[in-house]
């Protein structure tokens, strides 16, 4: 908005291409990926519900497509309605009973291959500095967690819970000693719940996560997918 009033000696060159209109140069053009997870359910045709309140909704659609905004074959998708509150310290609950009780009626009742579902409480909360909350937060989702396991437990069903980045786990900044506000690149735990009793391999990026789900599901990943299976499989 100020580009007229900045030195006219500075040559601006940005990672990405934000926004054409600002006819800046970049660094990286805009991949579009090709065969991601979202590409092979629908080529499976498996029915697949995508689950998570408004602050995390583009997050199971928008982006687990890959950017694309459009609904893929065999998706079906529901949002809850984050609470109408100035920060989400001062409701660190969010609307995560609302989401738990979309997938848990979507077990019990059957029909979906797959259920992609986000819990926004430790990172939103997370973001806003306060201990107490975020506390309160994590112990929301970990109450939730509790109610989806048991209605899978009666069902056929395996589970993976992971995240893709950290931020609830650290509250104080190391160096300023004061409130940390902002996202970690901690490791992120991956937990595999079903009967098979398989391990997962100690280490692993985000890369593995697509092909681990389709190992699960019995389906060979595509060439395009540079990860791994991370289960430790019997020879």
């Amino acid at each position: 908005p100020a580009r007229s009033s900045a030195p006219r000696n500075l040559h601006y060159t940005t990672m990405t291409q934000y926004e054409k209109s600002f006819g800046v140069p970049f660094v990286l053009p805009k991949e579009h990926p090709n065969h991601i997870l979202a590409n092979v359910m629908a080529q499976e045709n498996w029915r697949n519900l995508r689950v998570a309140e408004t602050e995390k909704y583009a997050h199971v659609t928008y982006f687990f497509n890959g950017g694309n905004e459009q609904a893929y074959g065999g998706e079906e998708r529901e949002m809850v309605a984050s609470p109408k509150v100035a920060t989400y310290d001062l409701k660190p609950e969010m609307s995560a009973e609302g989401v738990t009780g979309v997938v848990t009626r979507a077990i019990g009742k059957g029909g979906f291959d797959v259920i992609v579902m986000n819990f926004a409480n430790a990172d939103m909360v997370g973001h806003s500095g306060q201990i107490e909350p975020t506390v309160r937060a994590v112990e929301t989702v970990d109450a939730c967690l509790g109610e989806i396991w048991k209605t899978l437990r009666d069902h056929n069903f395996a589970w993976l819970i992971t995240a893709d980045h950290g931020n609830a786990e650290m509250m104080i900044d190391p160096m300023t000693r004061g409130p940390h506000t902002y996202h970690t690149t901690n490791p992120v735990p991956l937990i595999l719940v079903d009967d098979s009793g398989c391990k997962l391999r100690a280490s692993g990026a985000l890369r593995d996560l697509a092909p681990t789900v389709l190992g699960v599901l019995g389906v060979e990943k595509p060439r395009e997918m540079t990860g791994i299976d991370l289960r430790m499989l019997a020879p």
